[in-house]
């Protein structure tokens, strides 16, 4: 099964704000054309969780944005059921924290690395000359 491609909207965001909430419920729910009510009801079981501000408002991130739109090509164009979404968005996020994880190993390694290579090359300078 292959996700559809995401559609384009004319919402603009700085790459800086992605997990940062920012976005009021009425405007997810115009961008990702659902209702407010599906919105809550989401994070009612969980597949999506806004952010609150000081006065208990939901406050959607790009990432939250990204992921109802997520979950809306599911339902809509490939018939998943919540449930399903359920899964496939718990396999992609530990799909993203496993990646993370394997890029932070691949770092320290390749750190660790050059570090060899320096101290080698220095011992290397010293012994010749």
């Amino acid at each position: 099964m292959q996700i559809p491609e995401e559609r384009e909207t004319n919402l603009q965001a700085d790459p800086d704000m992605h997990g940062r909430p920012a976005v009021f419920i009425g405007v997810v729910a115009e961008i990702a054309s659902v209702h407010p009510q599906t919105l809550r009801h989401y994070e009612r079981i969980g597949l999506v969780k806004p952010g609150r501000s000081q006065g208990n408002v939901r406050m959607y991130s790009q990432d939250d944005i990204e992921r109802v739109r997520l979950i809306q090509r599911l339902t809509s164009e490939l018939g998943v059921n919540l449930a399903g979404v359920e899964v496939i968005l718990n396999m992609r996020d530990r799909h993203e924290l496993q990646r993370r994880e394997y890029q932070q190993r691949e770092r320290t390694l390749r750190e660790r690395c050059e570090a060899e290579i320096e101290r080698l090359r220095s011992a290397l300078r010293r012994v010749v000359g």
